[in-house]
């Protein structure tokens, strides 16, 4: 009996040792091992479909890798510098940027005193400041982490490849860990995926359309820093609660100031057209799937992003998800 329980402890020391060891190990690549899992769940329809006209199962997800390549990064290669160029001129920009004189135009008897308007007027000059310093030298950061990220980008699209050939065989192996009956691991395994279907549909392709649509707007009535304003966009699409808006308004406002209302009447329009998108767009995709509480969605992207970087506005809302799902599981005890 003793010498069973040694055995069990000592296995379950070297497992914890050897879990950790592996954990600091593939922290560096953690994220993108993430992101390639994700791809995979996202495009296995697709690849679903290929796979019955092509029966070979490598040539499927060879195919999808070389197509996703192409949609993504090479439009980061081509379009990188030029986000990078528009954000030092930004940065430029916001130190000649001058809103107090427009703000006395719009409420002057607010901004009646002297000493309160130049007050106003350093801390807002400060406050732009430092985020256009911030973003600046977050974007320029990237051409000096040139070869990491291309290194993590190799990563995502090797676990990509083989997460789609070989999915029935992860799945397989993940439910054999599991230590739930048939009918809990089926729930279990249906509430994972239309929950992760919800967050990356719902709320990331959402977002994404949302801010092309007003990034149209800005190319078209020749907003400035049109490329960085199509990113900040999408970033805000992908925001529940928030939207677009927060960023086609300002711009709006700004084009009003430069002395251009007719610009700013149609990004005003594109905004518009992009919010009600979102009551077009997102029945389509989430109406038939479990839809994640917009609190949550937000609560997780922000936690996610401080932890996680950009990345994080996908993760954070996932991580919180799946942990809802455990719990609900134990706590429904009549079905384990």
């Amino acid at each position: 009996m003793d010498e069973i329980f040694f055995r069990k402890i000592t296995t379950i020391i070297i497992l914890t040792i050897l879990l950790i060891l592996s954990f600091f190990m593939l922290k560096p690549i953690l994220i993108a091992i993430i992101v390639g899992l994700l791809l995979a769940f996202l495009f296995s329809p697709a690849y679903d479909k290929l796979h019955k006209i092509i029966k070979q199962k490598s040539i499927p997800a060879l195919i999808i890798c070389v197509i996703l390549l192409f949609l993504i990064v090479l439009p980061l290669w081509f379009f990188t510098p030029t986000i990078i160029n528009e954000s030092i001129k930004l940065y430029h920009a916001s130190q000649q940027l001058d809103l107090v004189t427009p703000l006395k135009t719009l409420f002057p008897s607010f901004f009646a005193s002297q000493e309160f308007s130049q007050e106003v007027g350093s801390i807002t000059q400060s406050t732009i400041s430092k985020l256009t310093n911030t973003l600046m030298n977050y974007l320029s950061g990237i051409l000096l982490n040139f070869p990491t990220i291309i290194l993590q980008i190799f990563i995502v699209f090797f676990v990509f490849f083989y997460a789609l050939r070989d999915k029935d065989l992860i799945i397989n192996y993940i439910k054999s860990l599991l230590p739930f009956s048939k009918e809990v691991e089926k729930r279990l395994f249906d509430s994972t995926r239309d929950i992760t279907l919800s967050v990356l549909y719902g709320n990331v392709i959402v977002g994404i359309i949302q801010g092309i649509i007003l990034g149209i707007g800005f190319f078209i009535f020749g907003a400035p820093n049109p490329f960085l304003l199509l990113v900040f966009a999408i970033l805000v699409g992908i925001l529940p609660v928030l939207g677009p808006s927060m960023v086609g308004i300002p711009v709006a406002f700004i084009l009003v100031i430069n002395g251009s209302p007719i610009s700013a009447i149609g990004i005003l329009i594109f905004t518009l057209l992009s919010s009600i998108s979102d009551h077009v767009i997102r029945p389509l995709l989430v109406s038939r799937r479990t839809k994640l509480h917009n609190m949550l969605v937000l609560v997780g992207m922000v936690g996610g992003f401080l932890l996680f970087g950009i990345l994080g506005l996908i993760l954070g809302p996932l991580i919180l998800a799946y942990l809802i799902i455990i719990i609900e599981v134990y706590r429904n005890k009549s079905i384990l």
